[in-house]
């Protein structure tokens, strides 16, 4: 310590002699003499252990009681990076790697300013000159005087970064094997558990205790083979990594499937020492991947397989039916009435019925047959397996049988019906979407004739399908481009002759084709549900025809539009007002006609929005009376205000008998009922004469003028056209 305040007396002479010039130079050039002096007589007496300690190739620092620095060898120069010049005389705190306190004091550790003991180690960090903190071992003792009393502290450092670093990485690991969310578990050369992690008792319910000592059969399901647990066994024994997926089991006895990786550890003499098994408890993923199944091959209202399903089901059935010279079907079922029902009734209702009819569907099938949702209402059953055509026809009656019958849903007792369509293989083919395609086309064909029933699927319906497909495409165009028209075609008065009103009647001005009518064009229209947009589309034509006429200052009498059962839903009245608002038109100059389908559908439905019409001023017509489902109940339900003949009923008169009966009985209904009746298709004086007889108000037909145009229409109305119906003498005196 002398050694060290004589070598920074001199020092300090030293720069005084420089900074005061030549003033006292002579005292001071003395005072450095005699202290050099001292300094050297010191220096010499230095003990032994400080020689010793300059040559020792590990670091030594020697400090006073107070912590300043008043030894540092070379080799804590080396390590540090510091001189002796530099550190002696600095306090210890220089090389502390820790911030100051919150109050700018030192770190609350400092072993070398606290030895409790008189030796001792500590694991300390410390900075070194470049600014790198690192770990150091340090032996921190007592400097003892003769006197017994401390003279200061020695400290030996040993740089330990790569070791702390070694423990750190295996104290990380050890936490990481804890923490794991996958369960370990780790077998000794006996095959008996000597560690598990808080993951496996938390997966299989085993603690620690319950499972160290045992064997991994602890955990056994029973469910795999023996040549399953041989193969898991040699990969414990050291026969190679194994992956794989196990069933294992609970401590509660609940079985779950787990995905397991096992390998083993070897000693230096490659002896297995220890076999390590990681495992996953999957049953979350199974249960997704089968959910995800479901949702990709089932139908998440009804349950049953959807198209997905159906394609893969049939598609095995065909490829067995190659080989083995087998025989099957394929049913398209479609639903009648249901798009009704659903929008009348709401889509609750809807999913309701569509579960009832796939219940009853599948419990009137055999368990080897298929049922499939593939669309809104549609189904599809796939017999794999009959001896004869004629079984699907059997199982096509069964199925109709069975939703003949009402559903009773919220309260509604509802009817639905279906339309079938079979294809069999291998007589239709052997490829699925050929068959489904061809099943679709036959129960088109049933749709079209309006009632309940299935037919066989035959080339000829092939052809019409592949040419209506095509009539379809250039009908969306048509109705796009403009080449739709109307025209009207005079309903006439048979008291006065004059003309009382018009049909607007739908034309298509096809490029190709000329002019094509309606028969040919509106079933396609009706199938697909372009009849929507469609008729729509003759709803607003007919009104700004009427508005063009009364600004050309024609008197405009009434047109009649045909409403498909489509545009029949509770927007429809409003549809209508919006339309007659747009053109200016009064509601008195537009009627509208249904068929007698629409009104058998669901009355309770239709009446209100019957109701609705008539209360804005509509007039209602029955059109094609006597057709369809013919009944005297409803004729007095519905608001209706007008009936029309048939030309069926019509063509026959005055020579068919049953014709005139029944022409009779309309008109004489209708008079009973104050509604006026309207003959179609009326082509020849005597018809005319008959009907004029009955008491018939109204006549429509060639026998006045076909459909025509709208400018040629308008010059009738000009010219006030009349029809000839004043009644010869013998008539009229009758």
């Amino acid at each position: 310590m002398a050694d060290a305040l004589l070598k920074r007396c001199l020092d300090l002479c030293r720069e005084l002699r420089a900074a005061g010039g030549a003033t006292g130079g002579a005292a001071l050039e003395e005072l450095e003499s005699t202290l050099a002096t001292l300094l050297a007589r010191a220096t010499a007496a230095l003990p032994l252990q400080t020689r010793i300690i300059e040559q020792l190739r590990e670091p030594i620092i020697t400090m006073d009681l107070a912590g300043y620095v008043t030894g540092w060898n070379p080799a804590a120069e080396e390590l540090l990076g510091y001189s002796a010049a530099e550190a002696i005389g600095q306090h210890i705190l220089f090389l502390y790697a820790e911030e100051p306190d919150e109050n700018g004091g030192p770190p609350d550790e400092m072993p070398e300013l606290f030895l409790d003991n008189g030796s001792s180690f500590f694991e300390v960090r410390r900075r070194k000159k470049s600014g790198e903190v690192f770990w150091a071992g340090m032996s921190l003792s007592t400097i003892i005087g003769d006197d017994g009393e401390p003279l200061g502290l020695v400290s030996h450092l040993t740089e330990i970064t790569h070791r702390r670093a070694t423990e750190e990485q295996l104290r990380l690991q050890a936490r990481v094997i804890d923490k794991s969310e996958q369960g370990i578990l780790i077998t000794d050369a006996d095959e008996k558990i000597v560690f598990v992690n808080a993951a496996f008792t938390q997966i299989t319910g085993y603690t620690a205790e319950e499972a160290l000592g045992k064997t991994p059969d602890l955990l056994r399901s029973g469910v795999h083979s023996s040549d399953f647990r041989a193969e898991v066994r040699a990969a414990m024994t050291g026969a190679g990594p194994w992956q794989g997926e196990i069933v294992g089991k609970r401590k509660n006895g609940e079985l779950f499937p787990q995905s397991v990786s096992i390998s083993v550890v070897r000693n230096e003499a490659g002896e297995v020492t220890h076999a390590f098994s990681v495992f996953s408890d999957i049953s979350v993923l199974r249960a997704t991947e089968e959910r995800m199944r479901q949702l990709a091959n089932y139908d998440t209202l009804t349950g049953l397989p959807n198209r997905t399903q159906l394609n893969q089901l049939v598609g095995q059935a065909l490829a067995s039916a190659r080989r083995n010279e087998t025989h099957g079907a394929l049913l398209v079922i479609d639903l009648f009435r249901f798009t009704s029902i659903n929008d009348a009734l709401g889509s609750e209702v809807g999913d309701a019925l569509l579960r009832e009819v796939g219940g009853r569907l599948r419990c009137a099938l055999r368990n080897e047959d298929v049922l499939a949702r593939v669309g809104g209402d549609e189904f599809v059953v796939a017999l794999l397996d009959i001896r004869k055509r004629e079984h699907s026809a059997f199982v096509a009656q069964k199925l109709l049988r069975v939703l003949g019958e009402p559903f009773l849903i919220a309260g509604h007792k509802l009817y639905v019906g279906a339309a079938i369509g079979i294809s069999v293989y291998p007589g239709d083919g052997l490829e699925t979407a050929d068959l489904l395609r061809f099943a679709d086309v036959a129960m088109k064909r049933v749709q079209k004739s309006g009632d309940t029933g299935y037919l066989f699927y035959s080339p000829e319906m092939d052809r019409r399908a592949r040419e209506n497909l095509r009539l379809e495409g250039e009908l969306r165009t048509a109705l796009v481009n403009g080449d739709l028209q109307l025209h009207y075609q005079p309903k006439v008065s048979l008291r006065s002759g004059r003309i009382v009103g018009s049909e607007a009647l739908l034309r298509w001005r096809h490029p190709m084709e000329g002019m094509i009518g309606p028969a040919v064009f509106v079933p396609i229209a009706e199938e697909t549900g372009l009849i929507f947009d469609i008729g729509e589309w003759v709803l607003d034509e007919a009104c700004r025809q009427l508005r063009a006429w009364l600004d050309a200052g024609i008197a405009a009498r009434p047109v009649a539009v045909n409403i498909s059962a489509r545009q029949f839903d509770a927007h429809l009245p409003a549809r209508i007002q919006a339309a007659l608002d747009r053109h200016r038109i009064e509601a008195r100059l537009l009627r509208l006609e249904i068929t007698e389908s629409l009104l058998v559908r669901v009355p309770e439905l239709v009446i209100p929005i019957m109701n609705e019409l008539v209360a804005m001023g509509l007039a209602l017509a029955l059109d094609d009376f006597g057709t369809g489902y013919s009944s005297l109940a409803y004729l007095k339900k519905f608001p209706i205000s007008t009936l029309k003949i048939d030309r069926a009923f019509v063509i026959g008169i005055p020579g068919d008998d049953n014709d005139c009966a029944i022409a009779r009985a309309i008109v004489t209904m209708s008079q009973q009922l104050r509604q006026e009746t309207v003959a179609e298709g009326v082509e020849t004086e005597a018809q005319m004469r008959f009907l004029q007889a009955l008491g018939c108000d109204q006549l429509q037909g060639y026998l006045f003028s076909p459909p025509v145009a709208a400018d040629v229409f308008a010059a009738m109305l000009r010219t006030d056209r009349r029809l000839d119906c004043a009644l010869p003498e013998k008539l009229a005196g009758d």
